[in-house]
């Protein structure tokens, strides 16, 4: 079975939605299984040193509701074991480039490094739009940041991620998560666990 996790790096119900994912992988058999991360821009008219996080409390309707939503998140969050920290988030980051890191990601790390980049952001409020701060990441994740450095400058994985975004547009993909089974199937959004069992469950039966 094939993944395509549709996502951005600063979505929280992205992360939501790949530990509900991930759950439901746990509690039934799935072999041979292949998960690809793929890009989407929450906002693509984020300029490249970000947004103040005031832009986002304002776009949800005030502190109040901003409150309220972040709450919300905590809660599903900590039932499913991922921590936001919002408090800590001063900056809304332009994610282009921290796409690109986990392109360049060899395969079979880039789950490890998508969880480090959401550590970095919700958790420590990291501005993830910002080179130093991915170099640190990619170093913390075993890779050699001097190289990552120059494929990031080079923008070697940009085309792969223009790729996925144009993708995206043309399947109207218009939120995230979205997950693509087996380039034929869509579910849309953060389902619960006993969702993704079934959909997954029956997935398989019919391949």
């Amino acid at each position: 079975m094939k993944i395509d996790i549709y996502q951005d790096t600063v979505c929280p119900w992205c992360r939501i939605g790949q530990a509900h994912l991930m759950q439901a992988l746990r509690k039934i058999s799935i072999e041979p299984l292949e998960i690809n991360y793929k890009a989407f821009l929450l906002d693509p008219t984020t300029p490249p040193e970000g947004r103040p996080r005031s832009t986002l409390i304002e776009k949800l309707g005030g502190q109040q509701r901003s409150d309220e939503m972040h709450n919300r998140l905590c809660k599903i969050g900590e039932a499913c074991g991922v921590e936001f920290h919002f408090e800590e988030i001063e900056r809304i980051p332009n994610t282009l480039l921290s796409h690109q890191l986990i392109k360049l990601t060899p395969h079979d790390k880039q789950r490890a490094m998508v969880d480090a980049l959401h550590d970095a952001y919700f958790e420590q409020g990291l501005d993830i739009g910002q080179m130093d701060v991915l170099l640190d990441i990619a170093k913390s994740q075993g890779l050699d940041p001097v190289e990552v450095k120059g494929k990031l400058l080079a923008e070697e994985q940009l085309p792969e991620v223009e790729r996925d975004l144009a993708f995206a547009e043309a399947a109207n993909i218009s939120g995230v998560p979205f997950f693509v089974i087996n380039d034929t199937y869509g579910i849309s959004g953060a389902q619960p666990v006993d969702v993704f069992v079934q959909a997954l469950t029956q997935i398989a039966e019919t391949t």
